[in-house]
């Protein structure tokens, strides 16, 4: 079998790019490098961004492309490269212009359930009757794709005012992206803190979000330079702060409370989640064993004069929802009504603090 550059191309004229719907050779997506050794062959794929959802399948798609339409014998496999173009100047774009309220949800640490917070507050504000959107932001540890049960889920484009935006997947009401989405789920990884901001930036706004009246960003836990990019792209109402009461966690979580207030950042926070506040023996409905201590979380918010929005007892259907994929807040329970209480508290905190703005904040965030 004698293999030639041409023979490559017509294979790969098979391969089509999701967002445009051309094939990826007229589309100039091949670079002109393809290298024949034998039956090994190697060539270049160019992508407008480093964190193009659609890379993996596309690199998959020629793979597959090569062995149907020449012969499986190619060496193809590893042998592809993932290039960047050097694009053009795009005009600015308001970032989610048509989302009423942007709600951060934070810990000073990891471990202390946030992101179990997050994504049963998104669900129990959709079961409200609210618009909600849902952005998995904890770059090095995503965790939406399994708790909303969609982590082999493919990403797509279309076209909205001539610009190609990655549509969010839409789970149990609520509109869900993750950087989960854009990596392999079992390699870590392995990004610096600018090209993890990047990535960041695009599904903020890349991403056709539409009219949301509640948007909320599962923050990495503890303070980074995402925090800042968050604080930086967006306006953001308010942040939630979670934490378990636990010392160790509180002093964490006084740090968070310290760099949302702090003079750089100054974003308000809405309140404090104690979580994991107690247990319960299913057996025993009347017993509480504080195994983290007593009321840690209700006293910092205290101290700092924020709203205890919600104390959450350590239940285990809470973490079984997650692992399968279906958020606790779905459910008709006592756990899922903590839930629904967490979701109108923050309500009543988002109107609080709207209340409190200036007449032209005021006019602005309600358009």
């Amino acid at each position: 079998m004698t293999l030639y550059p041409k023979l490559i191309l017509d294979a790969l004229s098979n391969v089509r790019y999701p967002a445009s719907g051309k094939d990826i050779v007229s589309a100039g997506m091949v670079e002109d490098d393809i290298r024949i050794d034998g039956n090994k062959v190697s060539f270049s794929l160019l992508f407008d961004r480093p964190t193009d959802p659609f890379i993996k399948s596309i690199v998959k798609a020629a793979e597959t492309a090569i062995a149907t339409y020449i012969s499986p014998e190619v060496e193809i496999k590893g042998n592809i490269a993932v290039k960047t173009r050097v694009a053009a100047p795009q005009p600015a774009v308001k970032p989610l212009a048509q989302v009423k309220n942007i709600i951060g949800v934070s810990s000073g640490k990891g471990g202390v359930g946030k992101s179990t917070i997050a994504s049963n507050l998104a669900v129990a504000l959709a079961r409200e009757g609210y618009k909600v959107g849902l952005l998995d932001a904890d770059i090095f540890g995503p965790s939406m794709p399994k708790m909303f049960g969609v982590e082999d889920a493919e990403l797509y484009m279309h076209k909205v005012d001539g610009r190609g935006l990655i549509i969010p997947l839409e789970r149990y009401g609520v509109k869900l992206l993750s950087i989960g989405f854009l990596v392999d789920k079992d390699a870590p990884v392995l990004w610096r803190g600018s090209m993890a901001s990047n990535a960041l930036k695009q599904l903020i706004t890349d991403a056709d979000w539409g009219e949301l009246d509640y948007f909320v960003i599962d923050m990495p836990p503890g303070t980074s330079d995402i925090h800042l990019t968050l604080v930086q792209t967006l306006a953001i109402t308010g942040v939630v702060i979670v934490s378990t009461p636990q010392e160790v966690a509180l002093a964490d979580a006084r740090k968070g409370i310290a760099m949302f207030t702090g003079d750089k950042v100054n974003v308000p926070i809405l309140g404090i989640v104690e979580n994991m506040a107690w247990f319960t023996p299913a057996k025993h409905p009347d017993e509480k064993y504080y195994i983290f201590g007593e009321g840690g979380a209700a006293k910092l918010a205290k101290e700092m004069n924020v709203r205890l929005l919600a104390q959450v007892p350590l239940v285990m259907s809470v973490g079984q929802a997650g692992d399968s994929g279906t958020p606790i807040a779905l459910e008709e329970s006592v756990a899922s009504h903590e839930f629904i209480h967490l979701a109108r508290e923050v309500v009543d905190a988002v109107a609080e603090r709207n209340s409190t703005l200036p007449p032209t904040l005021k006019v602005e965030m309600k358009k």
